[in-house]
């Protein structure tokens, strides 16, 4: 549209900021929390706010949930950026808020913002504050508080989980913005198609989904003296992806588990999906050819080896050729997965392993397996017993023991009955039978069950 909707306001305002609402009636979403009747609205309306940690993804108003809060319970709004601020502006602000107390007998609601980029110091600033009604402490993060924020922080706190917006309240949201005298105040025409595709766009995020109507607004044309947007000119906006995928938090997380356990679970088509999720939403492809890797051999393992080839095989197409041809590979790898074999016994024996060499003592390499590469070792028997795998039947010296004589008889890997390990299980009985054999005609016994292998 010639001039731009916005020409007169942008310099003031973006329309995300003019929608912000005034009161709780107007707020979009998160009615679990502030719908007529729950807890925390009536605490709000009762005057009895008290301080919380708001949790949730970008674009859902944490920030203007908070403001809300205040208005609505008439007190003072003071807010501070993690990012920005250090121990001295909270104190500052503490200062302020207490000379307002007792002064004016007006309490203030402390907000701040990325709360989690605080270090434990700075957290533990607010705490003698919170105890002691300084201020209504309101920190708003997009990470997960129980790995984020002090135990002692959360403890003065009540958590409270802010979602993503849902299409329809994304569309009322939109529609609100259009007639709105603070949004487009009837200027704009946009199909109602049109506004559920700005709503699947913005992905739970009202922030988005109102600065794709504002960029939109630039290339509407007027028809019949009012401008109206086309899906020509929306797709224009939406040209690369505005999906989200937030890399480092919660969102990248959940992920990365959904696509770990649908090919733990043998679901080609869910992990089909999860990994398009992740590249479509920006996720390092080289990020998910690393995660398959590991899936290869933590939850197929030896049931079917080709998967670790196959996965390193699409990792190395990925780094030669990029994308589309590398996410093709990626794809072929994720669906194989997700189909072969499942065994977890390489990586049960692994942890295993490594747990009992951390509680145990070092134990000594047996003599005969020693390295005798001078006279003096030789002379103290290095070496001495040892006998040549090669130089036996089957290329197996039956009896031989390789661990140390205080754990001769632990078994780590345990073959599943499943995929090529259904053979290793064979194999290893069998190898088993031929130490125990060997074993009982070295020592002897009367007693029927001496000569058994230990399992």
């Amino acid at each position: 549209m010639q001039g731009g909707l916005f020409e007169e306001s942008r310099g003031f305002q973006p329309l995300a900021a003019r929608m912000r609402p005034r009161t709780l009636d107007e707020y979009a979403g998160q009615q679990h929390l502030v719908g007529p009747g729950k807890p925390l609205r009536r605490a709000v309306e009762d005057g009895q706010l008290h301080s919380m940690i708001l949790w949730g993804p970008p674009g859902v108003g944490k920030t203007t949930f908070a403001k809300l809060l205040a208005d609505t319970a008439d007190i003072t709004f003071e807010s501070l950026s993690a990012v920005l601020s250090g121990v001295k502006d909270i104190r500052d602000a503490v200062e302020r808020a207490r000379n307002r107390k007792q002064v004016e007998g007006r309490d203030t609601l402390l907000f701040v913002d990325e709360v989690h980029r605080f270090n434990k110091s700075q957290q533990d600033a607010f705490l003698p504050h919170i105890e002691d009604g300084t201020v209504i402490f309101v920190g708003a993060t997009t990470e997960n508080p129980s790995f984020e924020l002090n135990s002692a922080l959360l403890s003065r706190t009540r958590v409270y989980v802010l979602k993503h917006l849902q299409p329809d309240e994304l569309i009322g949201l939109l529609r609100r913005a259009l007639e709105s005298e603070h949004g487009l105040n009837g200027q704009l025409r946009v199909p109602e198609p049109l506004l559920e595709m700005i709503a699947a766009a913005a992905d739970g995020d009202a922030r988005r989904a109102l600065n794709i109507l504002e960029v939109s607004s630039d290339l509407a044309e007027e028809v019949d003296g009012i401008a109206e947007l086309t899906e020509d000119m929306l797709e224009q906006v939406m040209q690369s992806s505005l999906r989200r995928f937030d890399k480092g938090g919660d969102v990248f997380y959940d992920q990365i588990s959904a696509l770990h356990k649908s090919v733990r679970g043998s679901d080609p088509d869910a992990s089909l999906y999860w990994m398009c999720r992740m590249l479509d939403g920006g996720c390092d492809p080289i990020y998910v050819a690393r995660r398959l890797v590991r899936i290869a051999s933590e939850d197929i393992g030896n049931a079917d080896p080709r998967a670790l080839r196959l996965t390193l095989d699409a990792w190395d197409t990925q780094e030669r050729l990029g994308s589309p041809e590398g996410e093709l590979a990626l794809a072929q790898a994720v669906t194989y997965l997700a189909l072969a074999p499942k065994s977890n016994a390489v990586y049960n024996a692994y942890n295993r392993c490594v747990a009992d060499i951390r509680q145990q003592p070092d134990y000594e390499v047996p003599v005969h397996l020693r390295n005798a590469p001078t006279s003096l070792l030789k002379s103290m028997g290095h070496g001495k017993e040892y006998r040549y795998a090669h130089d036996e039947p089957d290329a197996f010296a039956a009896g031989e023991a390789y661990l140390p004589e205080a754990i001769s008889k632990v078994r780590y890997y345990q073959p599943v009955p499943r995929g090529l390990e259904i053979k290793l299980r064979e194999k290893r009985d069998w190898l088993d039978a031929r130490n125990a054999a060997a074993s009982e005609q070295r020592y002897p016994s009367d007693t029927p069950d001496s000569g058994k292998a230990s399992s």
